[in-house]
């Protein structure tokens, strides 16, 4: 008997597991599908008439003070809780049209004569809106003596804790891609062309892109790279200024014409984040870089 019971008191506990009760939250079940009964207020008792007490004169207005002793006084309190000066909000800088932002990033990348005055340029520039969401201001990285001039896209979550583009997993992958050529850091140049990160990573939309093109031109002026390699379809329609998606475009030979004539041979391929979503891709990067590298020898 006992051991039957003991039985079914385990089935009835391994249901209750099973249908989630694993909780105890009273000492007896509740009915809630009950009709609650209705709370009778207990009746208040019955008050007792105050006896009427007796009756109070009226106050005396208050004597007021010597004015010395006034004065002593409300030195003493000033001495005592001094009150700070009331704080003056600071005027909110207001926004810049497009057109001026546009003029400012055309103005100040012209003035630059140096890359070192092109980045300052960069860093104090307001223009554009992403510079109050992001952390750093990213601009380049690596040698801009080189004749090989790598441009991505915008900077990632790293590159905006860093300081620094190509940073994060698919910097590390981009480093690999210029090694598979014989090129490091060290003998190339880095740079992108949006200089603060979109919030959430999204992509950076055209007015952005437009604020930022005026310095990067400039940086090209100045570079004067023999290969330009465009790493990402956002950043080749930015400079190539061409409608057509980055399979389309990557694998083919381009030029981008300087303000002195001087061509620079353009080589658009896929970023290294797309390559690290989709790695059956690096087979045709790994072409792209072999043009690189035959055209870097010429």
């Amino acid at each position: 008997m006992h051991a039957a019971v003991s039985s079914d008191l385990s089935t009835l506990l391994a249901w209750h597991l099973a249908v989630g009760c694993d909780e105890t939250l009273a000492d007896a079940p509740i009915n809630r599908l009950a009709t609650p009964q209705p709370v009778v207020p207990a009746p208040e008792a019955p008050q007792m008439p105050r006896a009427p007490g007796p009756t109070r004169p009226f106050a005396a207005p208050p004597v007021a003070e010597p004015a010395a002793r006034a004065t002593t006084t409300a030195a003493s309190a000033r001495t005592a809780t001094p009150s700070p000066p009331p704080s003056r909000p600071a005027t909110p800088l207001q926004p810049l049209s497009r057109n001026e932002a546009l003029a400012a990033a055309e103005s100040l990348a012209a003035a630059a004569v140096d890359i070192a005055a092109l980045d300052a340029a960069i860093r104090s520039y307001t223009g554009c809106g992403l510079k109050a969401t992001a952390i750093n201001t990213v601009v380049s990285d690596g040698n801009p003596a080189s004749d090989l001039m790598v441009l991505g896209e915008a900077p990632g979550a790293e590159e905006d804790r860093r300081g620094l583009p190509f940073v994060g997993a698919s910097g590390k992958l981009l480093d690999r891609m210029l090694a598979a050529i014989g090129r490091s850091r060290e003998t190339a140049y880095i740079s992108n062309v949006v200089f603060w990160r979109p919030p959430g990573n999204r992509t950076p939309t055209a007015q952005e892109l437009e604020l930022c093109l005026p310095f990067v031109l400039r940086r090209l002026e100045l570079v004067r790279p023999k290969v330009l390699m465009i790493a990402g379809g956002v950043a080749v329609k930015a400079i190539l200024q061409r409608s057509e998606g980055i399979m389309k475009l990557r694998g083919r030979w381009f030029t981008h014409s300087l303000s002195d004539g001087l061509q620079i041979q353009v080589m658009p391929t896929y970023h290294p984040a797309f390559l690290l979503r989709s790695p059956i891709q690096k087979r045709d990067a790994w072409r792209d870089l072999m043009q690189i590298q035959v055209k870097m020898q010429d």
